[in-house]
This record gives C-alpha cells, sequence and structure tokens, in this order.
C-alpha cells in the first residue's frame, strides 16, 4: 500500500505530460515539419522560453548528485555551484538576439546548421560541420544514458521499486512524448517540469527542516558534524571545504558551469526558438530566478541535510548519491514523497526530451537533409521517419541505462565538458568575430579537445584547475591564431553575420 501511494502523484505526473503532448501535437499553427518539430516554428513565449531552458539546464544530477556531494563538503559546494544562476541570462543575453536574427536569415533550424552557415560551402567547412554534428551526437547519447540512470536509480531506492521497472515507467514516457511532439511538446512539458523542480525542491526543504527541528539547530549540529583537524576532509562551513575545493577549482567552475554554457547546443539553441524580443528579455528575467534559486536552492538543502543525516555514509548507501534517496525513503510519509520525487523525475525527462531532440536533429537535419535535401519534400515520410528516429535512438539510450557499459559511464564523465569544446568557439567565435574561419575553427576543437581528454585521462597536475580550463585556453589560442592566418569566410557569409549598415 505505502508504494502505491508513492507511486500515485508519480502516475498522475505521466499522464499528464501525455495529455499535455497529445494536445500539443494539434496546434493548428503548424507549417514545415522540420522548423516544427526541431524549433517549434520559432514561436515560444517568454515564460515558457525561460523555463524550458531552465529544465533542460537543471538535470537529475542538480537534484542528485549535487546535492549529495554539498551533504559531504559543505558550503564549499554551494560556491563551487554558484556560477550556473549566470546559465540562462549569459545563453539568453549574450547570443539569444543575435542568433534569432541570422538563423531566421540563414533557414537554420540547428546550432550546427548555424555554424555551417557562418562558415560558408567549402570542403574544410562541411567537414567542421558534420564532424560537430557527429561529435554532438556522441555526447548526446552517452548524456542521455547517464540521466536515466540517475532517474532510475532514485527513482528505485526512494520508491523501493526494481530499478529497470522504474527506468522503463517513466524512460518510456520521456521517448514517446519527445518522438510523437517534438519540439513544441518538449517546450510545454519542460515548463510543467520545471515549476514540479521547484515543488519538490520546497517539499525537501520542508521535510529537511521540519526533521532537524528548525533552521538554527540544523546550522549547530552541521558545525557539529564538520570535520576537524589537518587532516581532514574540510570543513563543512568553509568556502573551501577546509581545503578540499582548492581556489582554482573553484575559478573552473566559472567557465565549466558558467561561461562555457554558451557552447551547450541543447541549450543555445532554445535562443532561435522565440518568438518576439520581449519574449527574450521576459526569459533572461525569469530563467535567472528560476536557475538560482533551484541550482543554489537544492546544494544548499544537502548541507543542511548533513544536520539530519548524521549517520556516516557507509549507513547511508555506497555512493554521496544515495544521499537524497534515503533522506526520501526514511523522512517522509508515501504522498510527499511521490510528490518529491516527482522533482528529480522532471528533471531527467526534461534534459532527456532535449538531448534526444538534438540528438536526433543532429543526424536527419544535419547529416541527413544537408546530403539529400529532395527527402523534405514528402513532409509526411520525413515526419515518420524523423519520429521513428527519433524513438529508436531514445530505446538506445534506455537499453544502454539497463545494463551500461564501463566506457558509456566513462564518456558521459567528459560531454559537458567535451561540448563546450567543441561547440562553444565556433557559435560564439563565428556570431561575433568577422575574422573567425572554418580552420580555426576546425583546429580549435581538435586542440581543444585532445588537450582537454589526455589531462583528464592521464590526471595531469595543471595547479589545481579543472582539465576544462587548459583546454578551453589551448581552444582559443589555437582558433585565434590559425584564424588569422588563414583565408576570411565566404563574402556572402560574413554580409549575413556582419550586415554593413
Amino acid at each position: 500500500m505505502t508504494q502505491w501511494l508513492i507511486l500515485l502523484p508519480i502516475a498522475v505526473f505521466l499522464a499528464i505530460l501525455i495529455v499535455m503532448t497529445i494536445v500539443t501535437e494539434r496546434n493548428p499553427k503548424k507549417t514545415h515539419f522540420a522548423g516544427e518539430y526541431f524549433l517549434g516554428d520559432r514561436s515560444l513565449q517568454g515564460f515558457v522560453l525561460a523555463m524550458t531552458l531552465v529544465a533542460t539546464y537543471g538535470s537529475v544530477s542538480s537534484f542528485v548528485s549535487g546535492p549529495g556531494i554539498a551533504w559531504q563538503l559543505g558550503l564549499g559546494w554551494v560556491v563551487f555551484a554558484a556560477p550556473q544562476i549566470i546559465a540562462g541570462f549569459l545563453i539568453l543575453g549574450v547570443a539569444g538576439k543575435k542568433m534569432a536574427i541570422v538563423s531566421r536569415a540563414a533557414g537554420a533550424i540547428t546550432v550546427v546548421d548555424l555554424i555551417r552557415a557562418r562558415f560558408g560551402d567549402s570542403k574544410l567547412a562541411t567537414f567542421l560541420a558534420d564532424g560537430l554534428a557527429i561529435l554532438t551526437l556522441i555526447f548526446f547519447t552517452t548524456m542521455m544514458v547517464g540521466q536515466f540512470i540517475g532517474g532510475a536509480t532514485i527513482f528505485s531506492k526512494a520508491a523501493e521499486l526494481d530499478y529497470t521497472t522504474g527506468l522503463l515507467l517513466f524512460g518510456l514516457v520521456t521517448v514517446l512524448y519527445t518522438a510523437f511532439g517534438g519540439f513544441r511538446a518538449v517546450a510545454v512539458t519542460d515548463t510543467v517540469c520545471a515549476i514540479l523542480m521547484l515543488i519538490g525542491m520546497g517539499a525537501l526543504a520542508w521535510v529537511i527542516l521540519d526533521a532537524g527541528g528548525g533552521l538554527d539547530r540544523i546550522m549547530a549540529e552541521v558545525a557539529a558534524v564538520a570535520p576537524k583537524g589537518p587532516e581532514s576532509a574540510g570543513s563543512l562551513l568553509t568556502p573551501t571545504a577546509g581545503g578540499a575545493l582548492g581556489i582554482p577549482l573553484l575559478l573552473s567552475a566559472w567557465i565549466l558551469v558558467g561561461f562555457g554554457t554558451l557552447g551547450l547546443p541543447q541549450s543555445a539553441v532554445r535562443c532561435m526558438s522565440y518568438k518576439r524580443s520581449s519574449d527574450l528579455h521576459l526569459a533572461m528575467i525569469v530563467s535567472t530566478v528560476v536557475c538560482g534559486a533551484l541550482m543554489i536552492g537544492m546544494t544548499t538543502l544537502g548541507v543542511l541535510a548533513r544536520g539530519v543525516l548524521t549517520v556516516p555514509l557507509s549507513e547511508i548507501g555506497p555512493t554521496t548519491d544515495s544521499v537524497i534517496p534515503y533522506l526520501i525513503a526514511h523522512y517522509m510519509n508515501p504522498v510527499t514523497a511521490g510528490i518529491c520525487l516527482i522533482g528529480p523525475i522532471a528533471a531527467t525527462m526534461s534534459t532527456v526530451s532535449s538531448l534526444l531532440l538534438a540528438a536526433s536533429s543532429a543526424i536527419v537535419k544535419d547529416l541527413l537533409l544537408r546530403r539529400a535535401p529532395q527527402l523534405g519534400n514528402d513532409e509526411k515520410r520525413l515526419a515518420a521517419f524523423t519520429r521513428g528516429l527519433t524513438g529508436a535512438l531514445g530505446l538506445l539510450a534506455l537499453i544502454l541505462a539497463v545494463k551500461p557499459l564501463d566506457v558509456v559511464a566513462w564518456i558521459n564523465m567528459f560531454a559537458f565538458g567535451g561540448l563546450e569544446l567543441a561547440i562553444l568557439l565556433p557559435l560564439i567565435g563565428g556570431l561575433f568575430w568577422r575574422r573567425a574561419t572554418a580552420a580555426g575553427a576546425l583546429v580549435s576543437v581538435v586542440g581543444g579537445m585532445a588537450v582537454y581528454l589526455t589531462v583528464s585521462i592521464m590526471k595531469i597536475p595543471v595547479g589545481g584547475f579543472h582539465a576544462i580550463v587548459p583546454g578551453m585556453i589551448a581552444a582559443i589560442v589555437l582558433f585565434v591564431a590559425v584564424s588569422m592566418v588563414t583565408k576570411p569566410s565566404p563574402k556572402k557569409s560574413l554580409d549575413l553575420f556582419f550586415p554593413r549598415s
């Protein structure tokens, strides 16, 4: 009976998403299939734009891994997570207006589509665009697997459900509404998911404060259990976790989860989807407030949870990812647990749906239609193929998540930084620097990725900085140096991106 009470709110949530997808799919304003399916016909309004951006950026890690690490390291991890506050404002504020203008002028539907338009149709530019499409497809797929694993883990542990059953329960719904509804359905369901993420965070905060006897008692307990001494893991109440998080690593966060987020294509594509400038301006404000509340709020709750869960980690689970599921399972009544579980499940589903749609667009728009444009003449056939492909990619990620291979988990660790190194300079550099060339972009991607992977795999010390820092520095130097000594982009492309008044 208890298990059914936990599952009831989740079942209602999944049913609502399905109904919303069906209603959205019947929208009478649809025009060209590819533009509608992959970009919602560029008609998102401000609030929906903000919430879909936040829901895409926020993931199951925001509800599980982040708070779990904060439980172990304390306020230092809140400091590490702080740069995420600017993500929505940065993406929309820096790239939003120009991406919307030039993507409409160029007829671009995806981020890679826009990069291709910027650097022309030369063999080198085509190789760059195709390489980026393949890279993003690999990263997107492996990130989806990681999201499914994280969501199914917290679901199964907190609801005392078999892992595979939990995975299939919400995973299949995610794949179906994404494949069936496309970008518009994803944006609308993302809005619902973002709101429910906030509600889930609120429910978790209420339980922690109630179980801990209020904020004052909780903070006193956190201070009491904080490790002491020079050989400790660090104090829970210092910005550097007593030295466990060095200043270089905290500064690295401003690239990895701060400025580098401009290079996340699943987020950047939202800049091409809104209707009016007023929608962009509203979304900048709303996304900053909501993103800040979620990212900082959840990690702070992880610290407060240390004042409630004072037992050793060995009694909670094998890793810090077990902290939040343990808290939900042992400190909440079944109905509240079910409502709270909707938060991380919604985070998982919203992130997966955006990644899945972006992966599908990489194949259909960036690779297939580019080589065989005549396939786009038959709208019904293209629609059936695209939906089938999207569903197949989602099912592949689900299958890999049932029994994940080590190599998939390993690649997933690099996917976030890898996407930034692959897309950031070709996109942002191409948008705002007239002298940027396809050769510079290509060399920067290859060089930056090589440094990033080498430092990460070989564990080469770089002064305490995260591997994204030397990788990004190498990419920027190569991008500028090679662009300055190679032939400029075609005049037609430059006139489109840099019109002379």
